[in-house]
């Protein structure tokens, strides 16, 4: 009962409305928008969220519910679309507005006993959306609008039915934090009981249970996902537990040696390195759709793996550090949201896998893995790394991938990390990295005309790559960068900023 569902219709805020329940200690799960009531009910939630949505609830085509999980006895928070859809659904009525609201307003609060419990009066909300609630659904009271938003926020006391237009979910709501923990807490009734030492103890638990007395295979990348995800499972099954750590010769110049290093020295796991830069170099030759590097570099590590099982002997199941976010981004399976790329360890599995997977760490968020890797007692400087791709350089070199372009890159990529480092940057940022880009440009160096490479700088601040804001940085540091690059690496003459966001961009380039 304790666990919330989300219901997603298309949001770009759904995934921070799963975090941010999170985040009051309750279990949340992203669930495709028309998932039937039966299985809802299978999951036993103490309570369901409608998230928002781009689309208009009385357009043709618009995603809707099943309209039994208004019967299910389980309180309800609908949030922007969702709100609406409750309106619509239920007996109200949804129009065009006939001016669209986005940006801040100040919530005028006309009902105290249920949402807004404490919230204080005029407090900043953050508004996004082009239809209003014309007529309220029969049994629902009228308990906030703004100047510009007659309806606001709805409730219905009897069935526990809670809608609000605003975003709560996001940072501009000042107090929409306490709006959920009063859904949560006051109306629906949960306990804050989710934390990560009960994930750790939880999931142990579940891969010593599915693993039984059979060998478990885990690639690792030199990232905190799969180190976390071996480290689990060892707890699980100790010995049975193979890491498997492959020098894909797309790693930062140097990475491969000191990794494995850093695995035997201070790790107590049983780790076999695989040098196979030039079979994957081979795969890759040719290659230039995004999708299909991921995909052949996924292949790849699978033959790559499954060598490494027969060696060992009747090895059934393999561990993947596979997260929340590279299920949300590979697939759309979970609302009516566009597949955004597949992950080299998702969409990129090959079919008829030979393994079973275990993957311990798909329902969390980056920031909850590197919670779950304190409790492991992880080293922080580990923790603290920034995100490097599965596919590695492959997907920030844009074009084919050849043994000479990713030497160019990692050569920018280190000056870029030193001098990031340098100038205290580092642990301020979440991800900092170099894109080769599939362009040559004309440049005067020596007196003498070149037409050599660019190379595209991206530094990124973030909570849980979700979204992410480019750094304003100053401009004599990407200056030094630049002018290091252009000097010290041969074949590129020209370096650019990229000052996009995400959304719309993603933070890798492919």
């Amino acid at each position: 009962m304790n666990k919330v569902l989300v219901l997603d219709f298309g949001s770009q805020y759904t995934q921070l409305i799963a975090r941010k329940v999170r985040e009051l200690g309750v279990y949340s799960e992203i669930f495709p928008f028309d998932t039937p009531h039966f299985r809802i009910k299978k999951e036993n939630p103490g309570a369901i969220i409608l998230s928002g949505g781009p689309q208009s609830v009385y357009e043709d085509g618009a995603p809707l519910p099943d309209p039994a999980v208004f019967n299910l006895g389980i309180p309800v928070l609908g949030i922007c679309y969702g709100l609406q859809l409750m309106a619509h659904l239920l007996g109200g009525k949804v129009v065009p507005s006939a001016k669209r609201e986005y940006g801040f307003a100040g919530l005028r609060i006309l009902d105290r006993r249920g949402l807004f419990k404490r919230i204080k009066d005029r407090s900043q909300v953050w508004m996004s959306h082009g239809d209003r609630v014309e007529k309220l659904p029969p049994g629902f009271i009228l308990t906030a609008r703004t100047m510009n938003t007659k309806v606001a926020a709805i409730e219905a006391g009897g069935p526990r039915f809670f809608g609000v237009q605003f975003h709560p979910e996001v940072i501009h709501t000042r107090q929409g934090q306490k709006i959920l923990a009063n859904f949560l807490f006051d109306q629906a009734g949960l306990k804050p009981g989710w934390s990560m030492k009960s994930f750790v103890a939880n999931k142990t638990a579940e891969v010593r249970r599915v693993v039984g007395k059979e060998k478990v295979i885990c690639g690792l990348s030199g990232g905190v996902d799969s180190l976390v995800t071996s480290l689990l499972v060892q707890r699980a099954v100790g010995k049975r537990l193979t890491c498997v750590f492959v020098d894909n010769g797309l790693l930062r110049k140097g990475q491969y040696e000191e990794l494995m290093n850093e695995f035997r020295r201070k790790l107590s796991l049983r780790v076999v390195g695989v040098e196979a830069s030039g079979l994957f170099l081979e795969r890759l030759r040719g290659v230039v759709s995004p999708e299909q590097k991921r995909k052949t570099i996924g292949r790849t590590f699978i033959d790559i793996f499954e060598e490494e099982a027969r060696r060992i002997g009747r090895v059934k199941f393999l561990a993947q550090g596979t997260i929340y976010p590279d299920v949300i981004e590979s697939a759309p399976v979970r609302g009516p949201s566009a597949t955004i790329k597949s992950h080299h360890n998702v969409g990129g599995l090959p079919r008829g896998l030979r393994f079973q997977l275990i993957e311990p760490l798909k329902e969390l968020f980056k920031d909850e893995v590197r919670a779950v890797a304190e409790e492991l007692g992880v080293d922080r400087e580990f923790i603290a790394q920034h995100p490097f791709p599965g596919p590695g350089l492959a997907v920030r070199i844009l074009g084919e991938v050849t043994r000479q372009r990713v030497a160019v890159l990692q050569e920018a990529d280190r000056i870029l990390l030193d001098e990031v480092r340098r100038a205290g940057l580092y642990h301020r940022l979440w991800q900092v990295f170099a894109v080769l880009l599939p362009v040559r440009s004309v440049g005067v160096m020596g007196d003498k005309r070149t037409y050599e490479q660019v190379v595209s700088l991206r530094l990124v601040q973030s909570v849980d790559g979700m979204t992410a804001n480019w750094y304003a940085a100053d401009p004599q540091f990407l200056e030094r960068v630049s002018t290091r690059i252009v000097n010290e690496v041969e074949g590129v003459n020209r370096v650019v900023y990229d000052i996009t966001t995400k959304p719309p961009a993603t933070i890798e380039w492919e």
